[in-house]
């Protein structure tokens, strides 16, 4: 198959998946087309039968904002014709459903289709603009087929927007062969130099993330033994993260480390992964923790608990309970029996439910099916 492939180039979830899925298609012997307004990061290199078309936005003074929905539109077009696309996969709703509805139009063909893929944020952030509301609901209502990444999600759009077409659940996956134990070796003494425990977060620092919460659980980890925390990302809420490390004199045991391409080896060093936060639609980085052996300490909020098994994996407990979280922490950091079992259970549910092997054929799976319907 030629399938494009739309989606932010950004350090999100959304643009991790739509890379990964780049990637195992074209090693499947399919020919990816990604088009967005930069090269996504886990694409930067070469990669055989993956082909990067930039969007260019031209600027007009008439125009107080770039029409990016319109030049992606114009972009899928050409592409389409150009490369003979047979389906145009569009990861968010906005605008990216839009565009490729748009492009669709435009060429006039049937056989042309168009898949969307929910990601969470383009439901529970993007969704709650009224002014987007009939826009995303038509996107959805207008693809040729539409998946989402959790059940929770599939469940969440079609309360929210009145849907009564199918949206087929596949969730994210990871790489369990570059997300493991065995593949990164991590040197520990770096970050640990006196053998302290290692406590991870990683995010794009958002309010809902909750990245607050994760340096007061780890204040109170801390008071009953020695531990270092890393915080991955950056994001609008890095100054007071960084401001209530200071405030709490946290500052000798706290690393900001900024945003990295590439987490696995990270992930090794750490023994507990953090994600505490109040709206996750799945929780990608959690996966990729689990895939590495990384018990996850978490909130019981949106789809995280299809991918944390609580009491096996990690623990998940109400958003806001920091208490509750640290003492699981130490629980789980004081028994080396306990702790064991729950990286083996943690590796083991990636390799069993989330692995990309077996996920991206049923990507594959689901374009064949849009592809043979009339």
């Amino acid at each position: 198959m030629n399938i494009g492939i739309v989606c932010y180039p950004t350090h999100g979830g959304s643009g991790v998946i739509a890379s990964e899925l780049a990637l195992g298609l074209s090693q499947r012997g399919h020919e990816i087309h990604i088009i967005s307004y930069a090269t996504p990061f886990r694409l930067a290199s070469f990669h055989q039968n993956v082909f990067i078309h930039e969007v260019e936005v031209s600027s007009y003074p008439l125009f107080k904002y770039p029409p990016y929905a319109l030049s992606l539109a114009t972009k899928l077009v050409e592409v389409s014709k150009q490369y003979g696309l047979d389906l145009i996969h569009s990861h968010y709703a906005v605008p990216h459903a839009a565009s490729a509805y748009l492009a669709k139009q435009m060429i006039g063909s049937e056989k042309l289709k168009t898949v969307t893929t929910l990601h969470g944020t383009d439901i529970t952030l993007v969704g709650l603009d009224k002014s987007f509301y009939q826009m995303i609901k038509f996107n959805i209502e207008e693809s040729d087929g539409v998946t989402a990444v959790s059940q929770y999600l599939q469940k969440r759009t079609q309360e929210e927007f009145a849907i009564q077409r199918e949206i087929r659940v596949i969730h994210n996956f990871v790489d369990t062969e570059r997300y493991s134990r065995s593949a990164n070796n991590c040197t520990k003494d770096h970050f640990a130099p006196n053998g302290e425990k290692i406590l991870m977060h990683a995010s794009n620092f958002r309010p809902v993330k909750r990245v607050t919460d994760v340096v007061r659980i780890f204040a109170k980890i801390r008071e009953q033994i020695p531990v270092k925390l890393l915080l991955v990302g950056e994001g609008p809420e890095r100054l007071f993260v960084q401001q209530l490390v200071k405030e709490l004199k946290l500052s000798e045991d706290v690393l900001f480390l900024g945003e990295q391409e590439y987490i696995a080896q990270l992930m090794n060093c750490a023994d507990l992964f953090f994600l505490p936060s109040e709206q996750e639609s799945f929780g990608l980085v959690a996966l990729e923790a689990q895939s590495c052996g990384v018990p996850v300490i978490g909130a019981t909020t949106g789809g995280l608990p299809e991918v944390v098994e609580n009491g096996k994996t990690g623990f998940l407990l109400p958003v806001g309970d920091i208490a509750g979280m640290a003492q699981r922490s130490l629980e789980l950091l004081s028994k080396d029996d306990l702790y064991e079992s729950f990286q083996k259970e943690a590796r083991k549910r990636a390799l069993d439910y989330f692995d990309s092997k077996s996920i991206i054929p049923q990507y594959e799976a689901f374009y064949e099916e849009i592809l043979n319907k009339r």
